[in-house]
């Protein structure tokens, strides 16, 4: 079994804000380890999840997103400084 790595990514959703309760259901779907941002009309979810890969953390966290209803317009990846 690997040893899981935590992976920082953002999932940006096709909506321009959130309600609270649009949040709630977001973060009972699994996507409390993710911050809620919304910011010139682009919400997205900044993520630090763990995973044994990248692609697992990102397929989860795309998953914990449809299932609270919403659909994944793009997974964006931190700029290396």
């Amino acid at each position: 079994m690997k040893r899981k790595k935590t992976y920082g990514f953002s999932v940006i959703l096709n909506v321009p804000t959130l309600s609270a309760a649009e949040c709630e259901a977001l973060y009972e779907a699994g996507c409390d380890d993710g911050t809620i941002v919304t910011r010139n009309k682009v919400t997205f979810i900044a993520f630090d999840r763990k995973a044994e890969s990248l692609e697992q953390a990102i397929r989860s966290a795309s998953a914990d997103v449809r299932s609270a209803g919403f659909d994944v317009k793009r997974v964006e990846m931190p700029a290396l400084v």
